[in-house]
């Protein structure tokens, strides 16, 4: 109770401001087209599959053969699906410990205003996506809804949109970016990729100074585009509007009353499991041939939060506990990603691929390369809303066709990542774990990162252009 009244004597009171920004303006107007027009990510799911299975009737494919190869890829995601799954749950338990959520209590007293508030999420969702996309997307969500439970005002749809910069902008610029390491981990490099290219070091990708100027530009936009866009006191939407309960669980536990329940209580077998997986992390890190920044894949992420997970709850029944609160919020990641998988098999075991690798080898010149490279890859972005599964479809053509015409392998690989990220902002793919956190549909969001969406595409592609011409 204690904790409750402190939260609500921080409230802060209502302000009004006069709301004459046109990007408010423009953010009202597409979220509520989105509200009526947009559809649920199950629908999007299969209407994706619905486009992709006309365009290969168009380009010849017979139905009996995108049929079967989309039904043989419906499991294939299933290592993923998992990992994604794990990534929410791992999240969540990590958030709902007492510590984490005193840390999220304190950064949310740092705004002072809605709009501030909706700004300050866009600038910390995209920082944290550069360390680590599931970080930021899970962390970012529950400080949306911290600030939602301390400003009444702060349209929640704006900020819920604003958590999702991080995954709709930059995350691919930065450490967990599946492209880059996997061109500098040679274990993770395909064979016919190493023949075309060899490893590509980070220093050749994620560290180059232009990588570097287009993540802080693409920040700085976004920051200001999440300030302005957000709506008015008066026209702002807050959590209650949405029948969303922003109740935080309550943490304690009943004591033991009988004897087969001291194990649950004891902290000594949560200590004794985390010190095996800590074991394990320490190797992987510091042992590992490949390095540190190699490690840093799906699997290692999910571990070091399950990990952390069990040390922030002390005892088996609180981290039990908090998975499974966790795990209905994974339900629209289990369902709906194996349809996704139709769409990848579609285009990746029929004439779909090939195509569409003749058609940008046809348009590609060196001037055009980066221009082209980042409408194809956004594009294909659209119907393979994966990064690094898609990154190996496409890559052993872009960078034949960047090699035979002398443009900075390195440079394609963070052109990819640039532009992969852009179909994020309207695909409800990556959403789910966030609309989950958030309990909102993907409709509610969109609006606001559509209008992220067109402010970015063409700085994304000026850039992409102007510094390949810095490298050669």
């Amino acid at each position: 109770m204690r904790g409750a009244a402190a939260r609500r004597s921080g409230d802060i009171a209502p302000t009004t401001y006069r709301e004459d920004s046109l990007l408010a303006r423009a953010g009202l107007a597409l979220a509520q087209w989105t509200e009526n027009w947009f559809p649920d990510a199950l629908v999007f799911a299969f209407l994706g599959v619905l486009v992709t299975f006309l365009l290969g009737l168009c380009l010849g494919q017979s139905p009996s053969s995108l049929a079967i190869e989309g039904g043989k890829a419906f499991w294939s995601l299933v290592p993923f699906t998992m990992q994604m799954a794990m990534v929410i749950i791992g999240g969540f338990a990590v958030a709902s410990a007492p510590a984490v959520a005193r840390l999220i209590e304190r950064l949310a007293r740092i705004p002072k205003t809605p709009r501030g508030a909706v700004a300050f999420v866009a600038f910390f969702s995209m920082v944290s996506s550069l360390l680590s996309w599931g970080f930021s997307l899970i962390f970012s969500g529950l400080l949306v809804k911290e600030l939602a439970r301390r400003m009444k005002n702060m349209d929640y749809r704006a900020a819920g949109a604003a958590a999702y910069l991080g995954l709709g902008a930059v995350w691919a610029l930065g450490l967990s970016s599946s492209a880059a390491l996997m061109m500098a981990t040679k274990s993770a490099l395909p064979q016919t990729l190493f023949e075309i290219s060899g490893l590509i070091p980070l220093t050749q990708t994620l560290f180059l100074w232009q990588s570097l100027a287009l993540a802080g530009t693409l920040i700085a936009i976004s920051v200001l585009v999440a300030y302005y866009s957000a709506p008015g006191a008066e026209q702002a939407r807050g959590a209650e509007f949405f029948g969303v309960d922003l109740t935080p669980p309550d943490p304690t536990v009943e004591a033991p009353s009988k004897p087969g329940e001291w194990l649950e209580h004891s902290p000594l077998l949560n200590i004794f499991m985390a010190g095996i997986l800590c074991w394990y992390l320490a190797h992987v890190f510091l042992i590992s041939p490949h390095g540190a920044l190699a490690a840093l894949d799906l699997n290692t992420y999910n571990l070091l939060f399950i990990t952390a997970a069990l040390l922030l709850h002390a005892r088996p029944i609180r981290f039990a506990r908090a998975v499974a609160r966790a795990v209905p919020a994974a339900g629209g990641v289990l369902i709906q990603f194996p349809f996704y998988a139709v769409i990848f098999g579609m285009i990746t075991g029929t004439g779909i691929s090939a195509w569409l690798a003749n058609l940008f080898a046809r348009m590609s010149t060196p001037g055009t390369y980066p221009l082209l490279l980042g409408l194809y890859s956004a594009l294909l972005g659209v119907f393979i809303p994966s990064g690094g599964s898609k990154w190996v479809v496409e890559a052993p053509y872009v960078l034949k066709a960047a090699s035979l015409q002398h443009v900075h392998l390195g440079w394609v690989v963070q052109t990819y990542n640039a532009a992969e990220a852009l179909p994020n902002l309207v695909n409800p793919f990556w959403m789910l774990p966030l609309l989950a956190i958030l309990g909102l549909k993907a409709r509610d969001l969109v609006g606001y990162s559509v209008l992220q969406l067109i402010v970015h595409v063409p700085v994304v592609l000026l850039l992409c252009w102007l510094f390949a011409r810095t490298l050669s």
